[in-house]
């Protein structure tokens, strides 16, 4: 069974967890009803006269009107106070009354004709839930709610009067994903700026910025959440300045994440819109410092900027940090790919829900935003993923052209080892061999037939040595001093030429395919030299049946030459050990003429590559720079 890519695993590891989270987040959903379901909501409008408790209630049945006519409750202007009315059946000593959704201003609950609950605040965006004790006289009665601001107010959702302790769980667990999910990102975002600290900087800013994005999310997801509320019994203004401050936070770092992630050279759009967004957000803060220092006497002006122009603001963020990625989605940057999917549910959500809220002056419940954010998160879990493997992969590709660097510095080191050697050496070599055949012949001619056999084997090793003292010389001066362009289907065609008769010998042809008008800049002679050498290699590899296949042609601006046999083949250590010095397969070889062949080659500004196998053969593969206009 073939192994899990460690991409693989975590995305199979991800849909393990969100498949197990289903059924305990069902299972906490539905922990049964408890209280008493309250229905059948009834509401009449003040008019010019304030009313007490005990004059609603004297109003005449036929002038109440179901809440069902105006659900959801709807925005009316001027109309003055509100005031609704249910049946609230016999209840226990200690009860409470749970409200899913209130709408309204200035909220007053009587039980009974007896206030039990009394607030001056406006209730959040989408409604507040309320849990209220219900004090006074016990037994059956109505319940009423008087709304002093009746441009919106209503109730939406579940009513329930029941035991505290049951409630008070009831909507805990409910509301239970919030918490959990966003204490998952706060504790994210620390362990992310734990990690980040042994992070060099270059990386630090980039992964600092995606700290504080995530940070920020799970604040805002915890601060929005109904249950601190629920469990304080009244909406603090802590709450509200701490959703506050996560988002002026939010705003501008995910801003110069998406920067540093996608943008390394300045953007002008996405660098000014940045700047804008830094300095609206220091705004919005000082004038939340001057609204808590007049006791939030300037609620109006900040809620302007804070709620009415922020959102715009928030719709134009979504949309250009949305068109960016997709653009760089469709440069065919994986990582982008992965960002925008997930960055364009979240927008697409965010979007809608801002729409909504704005169409229904606020009366919209921001909800299905918090699933926005986990696509999100986990698309920037997969990008990040996706930058720790390219970076993983980097390292393993430098590595190897570092491997690759000490191979060839191991094998330049070498070769001008052996340069140096063959410089100081070869010509005093040279002189005493040449004067040795000399006197050698000489001795011949006067010598018996015994003698001249003994003598001729002495010539034919002079001879060889004589050989390798040249491959040495041509070794060490592989360029030449004149250069000229010359054409390669001739040239090969002559050293082909020259080579034939050897390769009948061994039982083989050679076969010629040449691109006609073929030029390349160097040296004739010493093109002549490698590729002999190269082609004698060939022909002393062939068995019977043997084939050489010499071709050329032209690819972009370079020429390339095959020269590829049947013969016996190389193993991978052998390929790998080529142009070393005095390295050869052959039992009298000295490795000199391929070293020489390569020195050739690299002199005119080319490459050489071998490619075999054991018993099939062996082709290699010169590319030279293209000479002239063909």
């Amino acid at each position: 069974m073939k192994d899990l890519s460690p991409k693989r695993t975590a995305a199979l590891l991800l849909l393990l967890l969100l498949a197990a989270a289903v059924p305990i987040v069902t299972a906490v959903e539905w922990d049964g009803f408890p209280g008493t379901l309250l229905q059948g909501y009834e509401y009449v409008r003040e008019g010019p006269a304030s009313l007490t408790v005990n004059e609603a209630a004297a109003i005449p049945a036929e002038r109440w009107r179901p809440v069902a006519d105006e659900h959801p409750p709807e925005h009316r202007a001027n109309t003055g106070p509100v005031w609704l009315r249910v049946h609230l059946p016999n209840t226990a000593a200690q009860s409470v009354l749970t409200l899913e959704k209130v709408y309204g201003t200035g909220l007053q609950v009587y039980r009974n004709h007896t206030l039990v609950y009394d607030s001056d605040k406006p209730a959040r965006s989408g409604g507040s839930k309320l849990l209220i004790p219900l004090t006074g006289a016990e037994g059956e009665g109505m319940l009423y709610l008087r709304s002093a601001d009746g441009n919106i107010f209503g109730i939406d959702g579940e009513s329930r009067v029941g035991e505290y302790n049951k409630l008070l769980a009831y909507h805990i667990k409910r509301d239970l994903f919030d918490l959990i999910i966003g204490a998952a990102l706060i504790f994210m975002a620390l362990i992310l700026l734990l990690g980040l600290m042994f992070l060099r900087f270059n990386f630090f800013a980039g992964g600092f910025w995606l700290m504080l994005v995530v940070l920020s999310l799970g604040v805002l997801l915890i601060a929005y959440s109904p249950v601190l509320p629920l469990v304080m019994h009244r909406e603090d203004r802590w709450i509200e300045v701490v959703f506050d401050l996560a988002l002026y936070t939010l705003l501008p770092s995910f801003t110069l994440y998406f920067e540093r992630m996608f943008y390394p050279e300045p953007h002008r759009l996405l660098r000014v819109f940045r700047n804008f967004q830094i300095v609206y957000s220091a705004v919005c803060l000082g004038l939340l410092i001057v609204n808590a220092v007049q006791s939030y006497r300037l609620d109006g002006i900040y809620r302007l900027f804070s709620v009415r122009i922020l959102g715009v603001l928030m719709i134009g963020q979504l949309l250009l940090l949305l068109v960016l990625a997709v653009s760089q989605a469709r440069r065919r940057n994986r990582s982008a790919v992965y960002f925008t999917a997930g960055f364009g549910s979240f927008a697409a959500i965010a979007l809608g829900e801002l729409v909504a809220y704005y169409l229904s002056s606020g009366n919209y419940e921001l909800y299905w935003w918090k699933w926005g954010i986990v696509v999100f998160i986990i698309s920037l879990i997969v990008v990040l993923g996706q930058k720790f493997a390219e970076n993983h992969r980097r390292t393993l590709a430098y590595s190897k052209e570092l491997e690759k660097l000490g191979n060839e510095l191991q094998r330049s080191e070498k070769m001008e080892m052996i340069s140096e050697l063959a410089a100081s050496v070869a010509h005093e070599v040279r002189n005493p061999l040449q004067v040795t055949r000399g006197f050698l012949q000489i001795l011949g001619e006067r010598s018996g037939k015994k003698e001249k056999e003994y003598l001729q084997m002495a010539l034919q090793e002079l001879d060889r040595a004589s050989v390798i003292i040249t491959d040495f010389l041509t070794f060490a001066k592989p360029a030449v001093e004149t250069v000229e362009g010359f054409n390669v289907e001739a040239e090969l065609r002559h050293v082909a030429g020259i080579m034939v008769p050897l390769a009948h010998l061994q039982g083989g042809v050679i076969e010629l395919r040449l691109q006609s008008g073929l030029e390349v800049l160097g040296s004739s002679s010493k093109f002549k030299q490698a590729f002999i050498n190269l082609i004698k290699n060939s022909i002393e590899s062939l068995h019977e049946n043997g084939v050489i296949r010499i071709t050329a042609w032209k690819s972009g601006q370079h020429v390339i030459i095959s020269v590829k046999d049947n013969g016996e083949g190389m193993k991978v250590s052998e390929l790998a050990r080529l142009g070393e010095p005095f390295y050869s397969n052959k039992t009298k070889g000295t490795g000199l003429g391929l070293m020489v062949t390569f020195r050739i080659i690299e002199a005119m500004g080319g490459t050489v590559q071998f490619q075999s196998v054991k018993g099939e053969g062996t082709e290699v593969i010169v590319k030279l720079p293209v000479y002239g206009n063909i």
